[in-house]
This record gives structure tokens, C-alpha cells and sequence, in this order.
């Protein structure tokens, strides 16, 4: 096995070992970068220096018999939180040498917990994207077949997990954007419960929305990333006061006795790619045959949901990107002497197709005279969204559901048609909307190979039992242990 190949918790073994140093782990994974990302396009910056000086010293700290799980890791972290001394773009032109002057809170507890980050990742645009084609650099291939779409929008940051490009990473979620690139490229990825992990210097989209996670190649890898990342922030008026467990406890936990919810709603939706539906089912049988139950559940405002969130994301995108506009930071446009055409002329030149999209319908959302219309009917809707799951929960202890309604498609095949690209997400964003827990783990592949992802739901800062279940799954099944050919 090749360094860059290992796993977070077999790199953490070796490391205080001292079998194998962080930085001959670093080194690896950066050779893998040089190599495989000119056909992938995950990274839109790769911090060499700052990570060999990171490993260098966390080295030292391993010489010592100190440090913690992720001491001296390679971990990547999507573009759009905030790196101090590094360009934070979010995908996006007007961003392009925006250098932040501080760090967001994942990464100042990143950095104590010893970790190496070895660059930024590509993302959509503003994280505004199911495919990473929105990025205003260049789009991302999935590593199982280049010209694939990875999933979006933290698809730069599923493709180098799965490609070994890093050991982890950390993507965004707003309405899937962990969990539908996780399921696309095959690897494991964890949305917190909404406040669970601090959203201080992450680049907003919609704030209500909007919940920091993990990418790994495993669960086991997974508990401990989240682990090292979340916990009560006072810099971020959102982030809730609670103690954070030791995920990894759960893991060895079987599921004897669990009830699974099967959304009623979710496996009779028009759409549902047939082999998507059968490696779901084939999963859900598994789970029995290891000891769970199953249970029908109803979520019954889930027909609502798409056009609910398409309202409250682009009305709070609208109102968190008005502050860019040329004045404060970040790209100015235009020679004139009136600032409403230095705005105009800077937003344009500045902001994608898809970012204007979902600013205009936004402030039209939030106008005078269609904000009760819209954005307080979607609102009100958001509200019965979470009473269902709540509804739910009381027969079930997690919810189990497909992740996309189909398999990783072509770039470039739906570009050109934003409902479709929107309904991509119909089975993510209701989670977002409630402030639940959810997360993506593999469970199988089409006949032409591209990965499958299974989701499970559940109840707020119960992530838990999502990686019990998830890590007893797994254990049973070889789909996370299959690597694409690069």
C-alpha cells in the first residue's frame, strides 16, 4: 500500500509508531497531487510549503508521544473557509486574490489538532451547484471516469478523497453538497446537525442553511474528523452550546434491534433511476439480515420541499452576496464616475451565470410587495418539513434513503437545464431545511461502475448513531474498500 492510499486511522497508527514520519506522508500525498490532478481538477490551490512546515512540526510533536488522531494528517478543505495568508476564492472570480486575514474556526481546530492541510479545493461557484461546473476556474471530473461530474457543490472536495489526493477533507452542505458528491465519487460524507460545527469564517451562502463536514474515505475516519471539529463556538451566534461525544464510541456498537424509517415519499419518486433503487433496496436488506428493522414512514411535505428551498436559499444568497461590490475587497470593475455602474459592471464581470440566477430570483423572493407570497409561504413550509421528520423519528431511530436519484452523469450534459440540475438534490435538501443530520456512505455501483451512495438521516446531534449504523454497514459490505483506476 502506498502512503497517500492509507486511511486517516491507519496513517494515525503508523504515525505514533513511528513507522512512517508526516512528513514522508505529506510528501506522498503531494506527489499524488502532482500526478493525478491535472486529469481531475480537484485543487484550485496546493499549500506545499505551508504543509511541509506543518508536518515538520508535527513531527516534532509525535517525537515527543504527543499529539491526536489527525497529528500530522493530510487533510484539503474546500475553497470558501477562510485560510489566513491563503486565497480563499469560493470558486469565484470576484474572490479570485481575495486573501483572508484570519482563520475560520475548523481550521484553528484543525490546527490543533495537529493536522497538515495540503491545499483548497474546487467547488461550484459560491457553493451554488450539484456538479462542480459552476466553478469560475474549471469543472472537477470524477476520478472513477474522468468526464463524469463529481457532485457538487464540494465536489473538488469528494474527488480527492476518493482519488487519494488527501487523506480527508472538508466540504460545505447547504442542501447535499456533502453528501451528493460523496455518493458520486464513492466515499463517506457527514452533514452535521445545523450548529454543531461552527460556521465562523465559512463564506456564507444561505445562513440558515449552511453546516461544515467531513469527507473521508471510511467512517471510522469520518467520526474522527467530526469529532475534531465540532463543538460550541461563541464567535458563531448559531453554533449550540452542547458537549461533543466520542464518535468513535459508537462504532463498535452493532444495530441489533435499530428501526430504519423508509420514507414512503422518497422510494416511489418519479425519476428514481432503477439502478440506483436496486442498490438502495439491496442495502436496506442488509441491514435487516445484520438485525435492524424496517418501518414505513411518511414525509409528506417532501413534494414541497425543492420549490420551498429554491426560495429561502436564493433569498438569503441574495441578501449575503450584496456585500460584494466592488467597494471593500475583493474584484472592482469599471472606469465611471457612477457607483451604480461600478456595482453593475463589477458584479457582472464577477459573478457566474448561475450565481446571478439565484441572486436575482432571491431579491425578487424578498421584493417589496412578493415577500409574503414567497418567502414567508416557504418559510411556513420549512416549518412542516421538520414537524414530518419529527413525525417520523417517533417510529424510527434513522431514516434510510437513496442520496441522488441517479448515478454520477456527464459534464456538461444538464448544464443547460437548472430545474433538472435542482431536482438532483430532491432527496438532500429536506435535511438542510430541518437541521438534521444526515450522511452519505457507499452501498454499491451501476453496471458500468459509477458509485452509489446510500443516505442516512437522523435526529438533531445525533450523528452517532448515523456512524453506528453507517460503520456497521460498511463492515458488512467491500463497496468503500473499491478504488478507481487513476
Amino acid at each position: 500500500m502506498q502512503l497517500y492510499e492509507l486511511t486517516v486511522g491507519q496513517a494515525g497508527k503508523l504515525l505514533r509508531r513511528r513507522e512512517v514520519s508526516a512528513t514522508q506522508i505529506t510528501r506522498a500525498v503531494l506527489e499524488r497531487i502532482e500526478t493525478c490532478d491535472p486529469r481531475i481538477g480537484a485543487y484550485l490551490a496546493v499549500t506545499a510549503d505551508l504543509a511541509l512546515a506543518q508536518a515538520e512540526a508535527a513531527d516534532q510533536v509525535l517525537a515527543r508521544g504527543e499529539g491526536g488522531p489527525l497529528t500530522g494528517i493530510p487533510i484539503a478543505v474546500k475553497d470558501l473557509i477562510c485560510t489566513a495568508g491563503v486565497a480563499t476564492t469560493c470558486g469565484s472570480r470576484i474572490l479570485e486574490h481575495f486573501i483572508p486575514p484570519y482563520d475560520a474556526t475548523v481550521m484553528r481546530m484543525l490546527a490543533d489538532a495537529g493536522a497538515v492541510m495540503v491545499g483548497k479545493l474546487n467547488m461550484d461557484e459560491f457553493a451554488m451547484g450539484s456538479t462542480c461546473e459552476h466553478s469560475a476556474f474549471k469543472p472537477t471530473h470524477n476520478p472513477w471516469r474522468p468526464g463524469l461530474i463529481p457532485g457538487g457543490s464540494s465536489g473538488g472536495s469528494a474527488a480527492a478523497v476518493s482519488a487519494d489526493m488527501c487523506l480527508a477533507a472538508l466540504g460545505s452542505d447547504t442542501g447535499g453538497s456533502i453528501r451528493q458528491p460523496a455518493a458520486h465519487c464513492g466515499v463517506v460524507g457527514l452533514k452535521p446537525t445545523y450548529g454543531r460545527v461552527s460556521r465562523y469564517g465559512l463564506v456564507a451562502f444561505a445562513s440558515s442553511l449552511d453546516q461544515i463536514g467531513p469527507l473521508t474515505k471510511d467512517v471510522a475516519d469520518c467520526a474522527l474528523v467530526l469529532g475534531a471539529i465540532a463543538g460550541h463556538d461563541p464567535a458563531d451566534s448559531t453554533s449550540v452550546p452542547r458537549e461533543v461525544p466520542d464518535y468513535t464510541a459508537f462504532l463498535e456498537t452493532g444495530i441489533e434491534g435499530m428501526r430504519l424509517g423508509l420514507p414512503r415519499e422518497y422510494y416511489t419518486l418519479e425519476g428514481l433511476d432503477e439502478e440506483v433503487a436496486a442498490a438502495v433496496r439491496a442495502a436496506v436488506a442488509k441491514l435487516k439480515e445484520m438485525g435492524a428493522t424496517t418501518v414505513e414512514v411518511s414525509l409528506p411535505h417532501s413534494a414541497y420541499a425543492v420549490a420551498a428551498y429554491y426560495i429561502i436559499a436564493p433569498a438569503e444568497a441574495s441578501s449575503n452576496l450584496a456585500r460584494y461590490d466592488g467597494v471593500k475587497y475583493g474584484l472592482r470593475k469599471g472606469d465611471t464616475d457612477s457607483l451604480v455602474e461600478m456595482y453593475r459592471q463589477t458584479r457582472s464581470a464577477g459573478f457566474g451565470a448561475e450565481v446571478q440566477r439565484r441572486i436575482l430570483i432571491g431579491t425578487y423572493c424578498l421584493s417589496a410587495g412578493y415577500y409574503d407570497a414567497y418567502y414567508r409561504k416557504a418559510s411556513q413550509v420549512r416549518t412542516l418539513i421538520g414537524r414530518d421528520f419529527d413525525a417520523a423519528f417517533a417510529h424510527c431511530d434513522a431514516i434510510v434513503a437513496p442520496v441522488t436519484p441517479t448515478a454520477a452523469f456527464a459534464i456538461g450534459e444538464k448544464i443547460d437545464d437548472p430545474l433538472q440540475m435542482y431536482l438532483s438534490d430532491i432527496f438532500t435538501l429536506s435535511a438542510n431545511m430541518a437541521g438534521i443530520p444526515g450522511m452519505s456512505v457507499p452501498c454499491g455501483f451501476t453496471a458500468d461502475g459509477r458509485p452509489i451512495g446510500l443516505q442516512l438521516l437522523g435526529r438533531r446531534f445525533d450523528e452517532g448513531t448515523l456512524l453506528r449504523l453507517a460503520y456497521n454497514f460498511e463492515q458488512a459490505t467491500d463497496f468503500h474498500r473499491r478504488k478507481p483506476a487513476l
